[in-house]
């Protein structure tokens, strides 16, 4: 099979790009894969492809930016010239811009290469209707938020049409079916990144690293992080030092910066700027509690699993979409309240001191994080494209199958 796979990629700054490189990283290992063909946004550095392991070979194609209107021309010229035998599209909202029209333009490759005949999946994130359009960063004019959903509901039609859709939530599939009235729609877990050998659950010598990782400033926020350990400061000796690890999300373009400025009088207050994927065991594996600053949700964390891997505990907000995700995976942490620093506080504080709550926390997401590996997560896509392929040559649609004459293909 020579798989095209539609994704933003390290080096680059857009969203799912860690996604995007752990899919290739796996999908190349994978014995049905003869060459993946990386259909990929620009950037000035090199793309991240030198794996360890041997693997098929890696085809890189730049093609498309964040925000071009063109993006819709280049990617599909891109998949006329590779000829692949199967297209994956790792897909959320925003994923081709945060200007209306290139999202959206973006958004309707799904249905373009499936009304070509090439068998088509793609992997969407987040559903509009599980999101906060107001926390995540979209809008607060309630106008728009319903020209938002109105919009938002048309262009998923044009997702739905591919072969197949996948989300990673089982939840996602009972709303997207009633709603949109398909069978089309899979459950395929987020999957675990890395699952590296049962850490030893010790932390280095000197300060107790409390991490937020990820991209910052629309639903997530450090400054109830930041004002959680300035609690935690005042009435303890615990010597904590705070990490901000990652970026600005594309949305909210010099909030870290605002951040520095604002605390520069806060001691021990580290931001890392973009971590390389590389420096990423490191980062975890240093840090006594991953704390998870968010308003809202939009779809599984891929930093939970990041986390498990690296057998962190994890602070939680006990929000839906990660409440959901701690039931259905077996992940375990504290959960705390969203908006109030001393519940975060407390719960940091019930983390670090108590050693053996701590590990255990951190074993039962490593047990979590390994129960589904990435490897696992790429099988099940190698075989709902050959699912598709088969129903193709026979004939008839597959979603047109009911689900268990779906298992039966």
């Amino acid at each position: 099979m020579k798989l095209a796979i539609v994704t933003a990629y390290p080096p680059s700054k857009v969203t799912l790009t860690e996604y995007g490189y752990y899919l290739v990283k796996h999908f190349r290992l994978q014995q049905e894969v003869t060459e993946l063909i990386l259909i990929t946004d620009y950037t000035q550095q090199p793309k991240e492809i030198d794996f360890e392991e041997e693997g098929c070979k890696i085809t890189v194609k730049e093609c498309w930016k964040f925000n071009s209107y063109k993006n819709i021309y280049t990617i599909n010229k891109a998949i006329s010239q590779s000829k692949p035998d199967a297209v994956l599209f790792n897909l959320q909202f925003l994923k081709f811009g945060d200007k209306k029209i290139p999202a959206a333009l973006g958004l309707m490759l799904p249905f373009i290469c499936k009304t070509r005949g090439i068998p088509t999946i793609s992997l969407l994130h987040n559903i509009l209707e599980k999101v906060d359009l107001e926390n995540a960063g979209f809008t607060k004019n309630r106008f728009l938020q319903w020209a938002y959903n109105l919009i938002g509901t048309t262009l998923m039609r044009f997702v739905l049409s591919s072969d197949i859709l996948a989300v990673t939530m089982s939840k996602y599939v009972g709303i997207l079916e009633e709603k949109y009235k398909v069978r089309n729609v899979a459950l395929i877990p987020h999957g675990s990144f890395e699952t590296p050998p049962e850490p030893s659950f010790e932390l280095p010598l000197g300060p107790k690293k409390v991490m937020a990782f990820g991209k910052f400033g629309t639903y997530k926020k450090v400054e109830i992080l930041i004002d959680a350990v300035e609690l935690i400061r005042k009435r303890s000796n615990e010597d904590i030092e705070i990490v901000i690890a990652g970026t600005d999300s594309p949305n909210t373009p010099g909030y870290l910066d605002a951040i520095k400025e604002k605390y520069n009088d806060v001691e021990q207050l580290t931001f890392t700027g973009y971590v390389a994927e590389e420096d990423v065991p490191m980062l975890f594996g240093d840090s006594a509690v991953t704390v998870f600053p968010y308003t809202s949700t939009t779809g599984s964390s891929g930093v939970l699993h990041q986390a498990g891997s690296y057998g962190n505990a994890v602070a939680l907000p006990d929000l839906g979409d990660l409440s959901t995700l701690v039931q259905e995976e077996g992940y375990r942490g504290e959960f705390f309240d969203a908006y109030d620093p001393s519940s975060l506080a407390n719960a940091i504080e019930k983390i670090l001191n108590d050693e053996q709550y701590r590990v255990s926390l951190g074993r039962a997401n490593y047990n979590a994080a390994c129960s589904l590996p990435m490897s696992s997560i790429t099988q099940m896509y190698i075989d709902y494209f050959k699912a598709i392929q088969k129903a193709k040559a026979n004939g008839f649609k597959l979603n047109d199958l009911t689900k268990e004459e779906k298992v039966a293909v």
